[in-house]
């Protein structure tokens, strides 16, 4: 806190007027490098497949890149060894996109657009997985990470959508049984 007293001109109690302690003011710092300062909105264009891949292409602000590069390892070390940041890092980081998702899933589903008995936790999962898998071991060349939010998107469509359900219902495509041990 002295640091950065020093460095914005300002007395540690002034700080403290705005920030409670360090973790606060590092938690705020982290949402806005991230662009997770504000509420994101809510996507709903009747399209499962276009809101999904909306939500898995948002970017952080690009005037943040460098702060944001140079800073999320610090903060990575930092919650490894303050377990209760890095959870309150994870909610606040991760929780807005996932709830989005379920949103966007839960109205397919009462739309009739994704089937009623789709695992929305596993959904999640699916989706938001290739993502963070590009982010890490995108990490050395950014400008080899793949766009993997509009793949992603359509590939779970593919997958899950009554659309499709329905024309391997038409094929006659079924279901396999699980085959009974012989005793």
């Amino acid at each position: 806190m002295d640091a950065i007293a020093q460095a914005s001109g300002v007395s540690k109690a002034t700080i403290y007027n705005h920030w409670t302690d360090k973790e606060a003011l590092l938690l705020e710092a982290m949402l806005m490098i991230h662009g997770l300062d504000r509420e994101p909105e809510d996507v709903d264009t009747g399209d499962v497949q276009r809101d999904l891949t909306t939500v898995l292409t948002r970017k952080p602000p690009d005037k943040c890149d460098a702060v944001r590069n140079r800073l999320t390892p610090s903060l990575i070390a930092y919650s490894a060894f303050h377990p209760e940041f890095g959870r309150e890092w994870r909610h606040r980081v991760t929780e807005p996109p996932r709830q989005c998702i379920k949103k966007i899933l839960r109205r397919g589903i009462s739309r009739g657009q994704l089937p009623a008995d789709l695992d929305i936790e596993a959904s999640v999962a699916l989706l938001l997985g290739p993502m963070l898998y590009a982010h890490i071991f995108s990490k050395d060349d950014p400008s080899r990470k793949p766009d993997l939010g509009p793949v992603s998107a359509a590939s779970f469509w593919r997958a899950h959508s009554q659309n499709r359900k329905e024309r391997v219902a038409d094929l006659g495509i079924r279901k396999p049984t699980p085959k009974t041990k012989a005793r």
